[in-house]
């Protein structure tokens, strides 16, 4: 575990459910110590969360919470409490990033805002996730990422065709929280180097409205210039007007082949090659840009008819000799089996469970880490480490200052 680029770097993280949890399950893979503060009685809500779509999970453990969780350490604590206080700010006297999910309200109820905490260790780099960033006149308002990061930032309304009557739901639990909980760790990975270069701490934001901005950010710079709105392809259409080696074809089990082979002319033989039909390579149709964009569409009926003749497993190995870019559309558990992931160690061991690792790796190495903590499992352990004796742990036990 040694040689990690934050070892000996530790974090106080006063966070909630996904979005800037999972920051500090990024920090944690990348070799820092995570104490994770939560709720004395209930916890962390995400432990609670059990039913996702039709997904349901039962008994420990449980993906919800370990996904973004991995590799910290936790301690139950009463922060209402003056007592509780006392404690987190002992804590904070011995960490170099605070990192807190609470609204603007919360954070000063509870004396966690940034004064409060620069008062007992001035060099923290203290960093807020939040739903609509820091300035406006809805800072101090909350959401998720469905609301802030998919909906509100423009990807559902760019992602689901005209006429759909709805929109397309984000893929998957905690889509953009993962997203943004990785750049909140890459800005505090930014704020660290900048206190040891200058001395001077930062205060780090990032927003899911500002994750999802960025993640729409050449679709919006594009609509912004042309003054057009980004509107999204119908499926089963060809995408590239002049161009049949940039779409989407179907398979003979009902799966999808991605081409984005952006030069068809340079491409055109080697596909005819895979898909057994050679004499195409020489067709007149296909010989140039010109030609390609006169007779796309019979291009495209062409390789729809012969991709639709065979399964994905039969073209992924047919195509693994392929000289243009293409990928097979995979489902969650296709990618799990994926072998390229696999090789790549893009998914870890962690305890009982396999997790997705942060998707940064350091001299070649997937990162080593270790499931999510129990519900204050290291709560007499973090405070025999701030000099508490057993005395004081029992006495904090009994007046429901800490788990």
């Amino acid at each position: 575990m040694s040689g990690r680029p934050l070892e000996g770097i530790r974090v106080l993280e006063v966070a909630m459910y996904g979005f800037v949890p999972s920051a500090g399950g990024v920090l944690a893979e990348w070799g820092a110590d995570v104490i994770k503060v939560e709720h004395a009685v209930n916890g962390d809500p995400q432990r609670g969360l059990r039913q996702t779509g039709a997904f349901k999970v039962e008994g420990d453990p449980n993906p919800n919470i370990e996904h973004a969780n991995r590799g910290k350490r936790s301690i139950g604590l009463d922060v209402s409490q003056p007592e509780g206080r006392e404690v987190l700010y002992e804590l904070a006297k011995r960490a170099d990033v605070f990192l807190t999910s609470f609204l603007p309200g919360h954070r000063t109820k509870f004396g966690i805002d940034v004064d409060d905490i620069r008062k007992v260790n001035p060099k923290i780099v203290y960093a807020r996730g939040s739903a609509l960033g820091p300035r406006g006149p809805e800072s101090d308002k909350g959401g998720y990422d469905m609301t802030a990061f998919w909906a509100r930032a423009g990807t559902a309304a760019s992602i689901t065709p005209p006429g759909s009557g709805g929109m397309i739901a984000p893929p998957v639990p905690a889509y953009g929280d993962t997203i943004s909980g990785t750049n909140l760790a890459g800005g505090i990975a930014a704020a660290l180097l900048k206190r040891e270069r200058t001395g001077e701490p930062s205060v780090v934001d990032v927003s899911l409205l500002s994750s999802g901005v960025w993640a729409m950010g050449h679709g919006i710079a594009l609509s912004l210039h042309l003054n057009k709105d980004w509107v999204a392809v119908t499926p089963g259409t060809h995408g590239s007007p002049g161009n049949p080696l940039s779409g989407l074809y179907a398979t003979k089990d009902g799966r999808y082949i991605s081409f984005v082979m952006l030069q068809p002319t340079k491409f055109w033989a080697d596909v005819c090659r895979h898909i057994d039909r050679p004499e195409l390579a020489d067709d007149p149709r296909f010989t140039s840009v010109e030609g390609f964009k006169e007779h796309t569409d019979e291009a495209a009926a062409i390789l729809r008819e012969v991709i639709g003749g065979r399964t994905l497993p039969e073209w992924t190995e047919k195509f693994a000799t392929l000289a243009g870019p293409w990928a097979p559309v995979q489902d969650a558990l296709q990618v799990g089996a994926d072998h390229q992931v696999r090789e790549n160690e893009y998914i870890v061991r962690a305890g009982e469970l396999e997790l997705v690792a942060n998707p940064v790796q350091f001299d070649v190495s997937a990162p080593q880490t270790q499931g999510a903590p129990e519900f204050a499992a290291q709560t007499e352990e973090v405070l025999m480490e701030l000099g508490f004796d057993w005395d004081r742990i029992l006495a904090l036990k009994a007046a429901s200052v800490v788990t």
